[in-house]
């Protein structure tokens, strides 16, 4: 087990350079310098050289990834062109929200999916079941923006309950923890349902039965445990597309996340804040991908005797 971790590990190592040079390279390809979109079409061409030169992008491209690559070994994740500030610090005030908004929405979309799913599989065919999977059809369906600036004009425009932007307080984290969940609570209600099914209708599931096992104890410790595996996946993708994909949910309800700050940053081709935006919502991707493949040895100890031998 321990030498395939650290296989993992070294192998995050490349994902990550082939990630910050794709992710260089859009930028250094699209139109645009960011002299020019600090400073505005008012700003004369002399004063934009200037601050492209101060930044840097008027040097050939090889030479600019080098140079970010360079200070990056060096712990120098470089400064942001636009608020003048070391990425880091803008970055490290961003990023609790993040990881809150992450892990809330995790939490929410895991106990309403799982929940239901196990509903639906127990009770196939009935009223629940078609209510179920019909409503989480039409959530998957639905874009998170859509639902998000729905959300707005019901609970904000017209019954004022809720805050349209901004966490000043808790009510602001609703409605941005559901719109980011409702998707992934619609995707896990339907594979813990048919991974449930699956498993219910498995030969160490009837043995269970014709024992006389009660139905709690055969659905809670033999048909939820062998079912999980494929939802365990699907949670440990979720969250790591939570954390790099809320970039919309952020910019709908203008929260202070790593996403909206990333949005704001490539429109203004802040390359500095991009870049190491981008590193570091993928090494949390991979690292959590890590743990999903970890903690398959403690749910099926058959893949646990894979990894000892």
């Amino acid at each position: 087990m321990i030498k395939y971790v650290i296989k993992r590990i070294l192998l995050i190592i490349p994902t990550m350079l082939v990630v910050l040079f794709v992710i260089f390279t859009i930028l250094a390809l699209s139109p645009g310098d960011p002299g020019r979109l600090i400073l505005g079409q008012a700003a004369s061409q002399e004063q934009v050289d200037k601050l492209n030169h101060e930044f840097g992008v008027d040097q050939p491209f090889f030479v600019r990834f080098f140079n970010y690559m360079k200070g990056l070994v060096q712990g120098d994740f470089g400064t942001s062109y636009r608020t003048r500030n070391p990425v880091l610090e803008d970055i490290g005030k961003r990023l609790p929200y993040t990881i809150r908004l992450a892990l809330l929405s995790m939490a929410v979309g895991a106990v309403i999916g799982i929940a239901f799913g196990i509903i639906s599989a127990v009770r196939q065919y009935s009223i629940m079941d078609g209510v179920c999977t019909s409503l989480a059809m039409i959530l998957a369906a639905m874009p998170g923006f859509f639902f998000g600036m729905f959300a707005i004009y019901i609970f904000s425009l017209k019954l004022g309950w809720l805050p349209s932007s901004g966490v000043q307080n808790w009510k602001g984290w609703i409605m941005p923890v559901i719109t980011n969940s409702i998707g992934m609570a619609a995707g896990l209600l339907r594979l813990t349902r048919a991974s449930m099914l699956e498993t219910i209708r498995s030969d160490y599931i009837r043995t269970a039965r014709a024992k006389g096992a009660s139905e709690s104890t055969v659905i809670w410790k033999h048909a939820l445990r062998n079912g999980l595996l494929p939802v365990v996946t699907t949670l440990g993708m979720r969250l790591g597309g939570i954390m790099g994909g809320s970039v919309i949910t952020e910019r709908v309800f203008n929260f202070p996340g790593v996403g909206n700050y990333t949005v704001t940053s490539t429109q203004a081709k802040d390359m500095p804040t991009v870049l190491s935006s981008t590193l570091i919502l993928s090494t949390f991707f991979c690292l959590i991908m890590l743990l999903v493949d970890i903690s398959y040895g403690f749910i099926d100890p058959r893949i646990k005797a894979r990894y000892t031998t």
